[in-house]
């Protein structure tokens, strides 16, 4: 939604200004200008929530209102930040009374962890996967990465497509997408690590354009981390109303 359709915006303002208390963004990270335009168009803040299916629908109470903030843990939810990379390094763990930080390591990317009664048993008839899932000591793997500062854990997105390596680096694509999404002519961005022999990963930006609208790659170099450039007319997505990167790697960069 746009400027240029002021009949839609001022009907979505009154609605939201007469009716709704509460609204709350889930199944991916809230990008910083989504959150800004959304409360300048109704007034309200949106709530960032996180859960999945293995784990329930939220395990994190809100407290304070950050763009990928998702607060501290739910009672009885224990949760742990790792860098699982050589030896495993817990870098936070905590519950819904205190959390602690080891080895000043506050504010370093790990992989999600939860522990609780809420959490979901095993997968059906897969035990392998099971397994894999699981530590030892009943840590379920979220596969998401997350870092813990400000006294709340953040959601940096998931780890297989969200968190690319460019370079020795490793780059958030929601950082770049945060970015290119505060581009006035931007309606939709997906940044994605394209397979490269040099880079390892090209940090690649797929970009919606406002209509009658165009970027130069240069340009988009000035706004994001960007190495390449791809522009659709509408951003692909599945069923759920989601982008699923790893098909966006496939169709733009078949190997």
């Amino acid at each position: 939604m746009t400027s240029s359709e002021p009949g839609p915006l001022l009907s979505v303002t009154q609605t939201a200004h007469s009716n709704p208390r509460l609204m709350l963004s889930g199944s991916s990270a809230l990008p910083q200008p989504t959150l800004l335009r959304w409360e300048e168009i109704t007034g309200h803040t949106l709530l960032e929530r996180y859960g999945m299916t293995e784990i329930g629908r939220d395990i994190f109470s809100i407290v304070c209102v950050c763009a990928g903030a998702v607060g501290v843990p739910l009672p009885g939810v224990e949760v742990c930040i790792v860098m699982t990379k050589a030896a495993s390094s817990t870098v936070a763990e905590g519950n819904s009374r205190e959390t602690q930080v080891f080895s000043a390591l506050e504010g370093k990317e790990g992989e999600l962890m939860v522990r609780g009664d809420q959490v979901f048993t095993e997968y059906w008839n897969k035990p392998e996967a099971t397994r894999e899932s699981f530590t030892e000591d009943c840590w379920f793997k979220t596969g998401d990465t997350a870092v813990y500062k400000d006294g709340v854990s953040w959601i940096m997105g998931r780890t297989s497509v969200d968190i690319m390596k460019s370079g020795g680096y490793k780059i958030s694509a929601l950082e770049v997408e945060r970015h290119l999404l505060a581009h006035p002519d931007t309606t939709d961005v997906a940044v994605i690590g394209a397979r490269d022999a040099t880079w390892e990963q090209k940090v690649t930006a797929v970009v919606q354009l406002k209509r009658g609208r165009s970027m130069t790659l240069s340009e988009l170099k000035t706004w994001g981390r960007a190495h390449d450039l791809v522009l659709v007319e509408e951003m692909p997505r599945n069923q759920m109303g989601k982008v699923n990167k790893k098909d966006l790697v496939k169709h733009f960069f078949p190997s």
